[in-house]
């Protein structure tokens, strides 16, 4: 294998896992932090509040897990050999 290819797919393996939980990682903190100011405004509400978080928190960390795919990719099947 060309040491050119493995030296840009381990910085592109890098850079996809680090773009992919960047952006979740700050939405899973504001919509916690927004949920709990929700409850704290409206405790009668706190079993809507909280599905309605998990199940938004659970699609962001569906995201940070398609970037580790795609990085997963990169380093071992490598497409662009």
């Amino acid at each position: 294998m060309d040491p050119l290819i493995s030296a840009t797919s381990v910085i592109a393996v890098g850079l996809a896992v680090r773009l992919a939980s960047i952006a979740p990682g700050v939405g899973q903190g504001t919509t916690a932090g927004q949920a709990v100011e929700g409850i704290a405004r409206d405790p009668e509400a706190e079993g809507k509040i909280r599905g309605t978080s998990l199940l938004s928190l659970a699609f962001m960390e569906a995201l940070t897990i398609y970037g580790l795919v795609v990085a997963l990719v990169l380093l071992f099947v490598n497409p662009f050999v």
